[in-house]
């Protein structure tokens, strides 16, 4: 399913989702700044987004800069705005994006990476909607609601001196992590559906069905790249898929899995549930009785389902895409 209404763009019906749903709903509606902490492509422009349309700006411009995208040197007037004759090239003025999202959301994205000579004029603009543009003394009152997003420890940063401490206690105001999509494992299905009608629909593909072997496969996987990876590996699938069932390369998942677990020590806890999900496997998903998981396993049948329930463990379902 798709999440609420105005959330359209966030795929998923996970616990994890849900509770960042729950906290755009209760900050959506005021002028606080919001910080959106999460790993790289993980979805924090959508929630955003999500913010910005749920809240009483929604009829107005929503305007994203991404301060990691942009040398140094031209964040300034990139953000701000230049006067004619500011620097050389500057043959006429123009407006920034805090201009162009007046009465609006300004999304700053990776805010880290804003030089910190730069931080004290943007807590300027969230204590005193106010700034100049670059070459300009005439100073200009603004009406935006601001938005960040980071995937950095801005606490060390502050530590390391390359933070300000005020504008990141303005900032965080109120404070949502995005997990990542390993933490979210039961989105997978999901996210897989949306992105295959999306791509086949592109490329006039008719892919009709997705082997459970795959879902699980997908499931499995710990998705370094998060939802962008994914997103890719599906328009990779539809290019290969000649028929009506998903033809997925799992081979490149499995060797990029095998290289990072050469690598890595498991703890007890993924020892444990990859231990629960092989027995389910072998018991072909079958719980209780003789033959079942929990018999091979040693547990109650309760006891086993306790446990899946809190290892985000779900049988793999045959997916079947809508035309």
């Amino acid at each position: 399913m798709l999440t609420e209404t105005n959330c359209k763009e966030l795929v998923g019906d996970s616990a994890a989702l849900r509770s960042v749903l729950r906290q755009v709903k209760i900050v959506a509606f005021t002028e606080s700044t919001v910080l959106i902490y999460g790993e790289t492509k993980t979805g924090k422009e959508l929630v955003a987004r999500a913010l910005h349309n749920l809240g009483p700006r929604r009829s107005n411009s929503f305007v994203k800069l991404n301060c990691a995208a942009i040398p140094s040197g031209l964040l300034e007037s990139e953000l701000f705005g230049y006067e004619r004759g500011a620097f050389t090239g500057a043959i006429m003025h123009e407006a920034g994006r805090l201009e162009s999202a007046d009465r609006g959301t300004l999304f700053l994205d990776e805010i880290g990476d804003i030089p910190v000579e730069l931080q004290l004029k943007l807590l300027r603009v969230l204590q005193e909607r106010e700034f100049e543009r670059l070459g300009s003394t005439r100073t200009q009152k603004i009406d935006v609601r601001l938005v960040a997003a980071t995937h950095r420890n801005l606490e060390r940063m502050i530590a390391e001196k390359q933070f300000r401490s005020d504008l990141y206690y303005r900032l965080s105001v109120f404070p949502i992590e995005v997990p990542p999509l390993r933490e979210r494992t039961e989105d997978v299905p999901l996210l897989v559906h949306h992105f295959i009608q999306q791509f086949a629909q592109l490329m006039h593909r008719a892919i009709e069905t997705i082997p459970n072997e795959t879902i699980e496969a997908l499931q499995k996987y710990s998705w370094p790249g998060n939802i962008r990876e994914l997103q890719n590996l599906m328009e990779r699938a539809v290019l290969l898929s000649s028929g009506s069932v998903l033809e997925v390369p799992l081979r490149h998942l499995h060797a990029r899995t095998s290289r990072e677990d050469r690598g890595k020590i498991q703890t007890l806890v993924e020892v444990e549930r990859e231990h629960i999900q092989a027995a389910l496997r072998e018991a072909d998903w079958v719980i209780s009785g003789p033959n079942g998981a929990a018999a091979q396993l040693g547990l109650k049948r309760s006891t086993l389902q306790y446990r899946m329930k809190k290892f985000g463990i779900v049988r793999p379902q045959l997916m079947l895409v809508e035309p």
